[in-house]
């Protein structure tokens, strides 16, 4: 099936069937296992890199830095290292759980200083569970992963990393190159290494409506992740319910009145918590006659501004929880414009309470 028509279905009404085998946790690399050498001096410290962002910190390998629909984690990792790494030049295969990578190949002819991650999917550990509702998630959860690995770049003053999420590409869906500084040096407003990996999407419910300026925050450091490819707002409850969303000034302006959020309970597979939640962040767009390489761009930029946001919530004692699936929910056409045009594509539920577990 096309792009295309799988995120039609995605959206629709249609549920599942029921649940299959997921499969191996880990994609099988073929070769025998090595660890990641420490990092010498004026080497990338690919090792760090991958602890903070992908690596498993329990044998389930449920738990892991970066979220993912159903806490499956399909995205795979494969390495293109060069110079100035503590791995020889060449192709590797990441293990996430084990903390290990396998040797593919070698590498390019005239390697270039650092490395490249790139990021693919084992599609059926998503789909056991998701069904036809999965290729959405399987992009939002690359973009929640190249937003992993970005932002353990930033914590650890480790070197210049870009993302490239162009939406391209079918494999690798995305990337992250990484290019090793002389020195390492800390960059302004960066997060801490206990605070990635201390990053948990916390249980419903998400009670409490977070502060107006709080919200602003983490609206901003989603509107900056997405780079112009979604539009965002917030939906907030009592005592003056309605959408809200980023003005020039930025400040927060009224886009509609009303309590949105059992409508977006309603879309998000039947939440019923989200009715009740402090406020939900959305990033909205990705029209019906998107084709395939603006769908990709879309939904991989969602998942990296959700994290980036995710994160920042986090770091100012909110809790939060991505919500990634939704159907039949055309924003636009609620708030009276033509359907079709204007689709929320990700979600992430706020509260300034919670059940304790995923604490920020």
């Amino acid at each position: 099936m096309d792009l295309v028509t799988a995120l039609a279905r995605a959206r629709g009404p249609q549920a599942p069937g029921p649940d299959s085998p997921a499969g191996p946790a880990v994609r099988p690399w073929p070769g025998p296992a090595r660890p990641l050498p420490d990092a010498g001096a004026g080497q990338l410290d690919l090792g760090r890199l991958l602890r903070l962002s992908l690596a498993a910190s329990d044998a389930s390998g449920r738990l892991r830095p970066a979220p993912s629909a159903g806490a499956l984690h399909p995205v795979d990792a494969r390495l293109v290292v060069g110079t100035d790494c503590p791995l020889p030049p060449g192709y590797y295969g990441y293990d996430p759980l084990r903390h290990l990578v396998h040797r593919l190949g070698p590498a390019p002819d005239d390697p270039r200083p650092g490395a490249t991650v790139e990021l693919t999917v084992t599609a059926r550990r998503t789909i056991s569970h998701y069904g036809h509702r999965a290729w959405p998630l399987l992009l939002l959860d690359t973009g929640h992963a190249a937003a992993a690995l970005w932002l353990a770049a930033r914590s650890l003053g480790v070197g210049h990393a870009t993302a490239d999420l162009d939406g391209r590409s079918e494999s690798p869906l995305a990337a992250v190159r990484f290019v090793p500084p002389d020195t390492p040096r800390s960059v302004a407003g960066a997060p801490a290494p206990g605070d990635l990996t201390a990053r948990r999407s916390a249980r419903p419910p998400l009670g409490g409506a977070p502060p107006r300026g709080l919200l602003r925050t983490v609206l901003a450091a989603a509107v900056e992740a997405s780079a112009g490819e979604l539009a965002w707002c917030a939906a907030v409850g009592p005592p003056h319910p309605g959408l809200v969303e980023p003005a020039a000034d930025g400040t927060l302006r009224r886009l509609a009145a009303g309590d949105a959020r059992p409508a977006l309970a309603a879309w998000a597979a039947g939440q019923s918590w989200i009715a009740d939640t402090g406020a939900v962040l959305l990033g909205h767009g990705c029209p019906s006659d998107a084709e395939a390489p603006r769908i990709r761009r879309a939904h991989l930029r969602a998942g990296f501004a959700v994290h980036m946001a995710h994160v920042t919530a986090g770091r100012h004692g909110l809790a939060s929880r991505p919500v990634g699936s939704w159907q039949q929910a055309d924003l636009g056409a609620a708030l009276g414009a033509a359907p079709g045009g204007d689709w929320i594509v990700h979600g992430l539920a706020l509260g300034t309470t919670h059940s304790g577990e995923g604490t920020p």
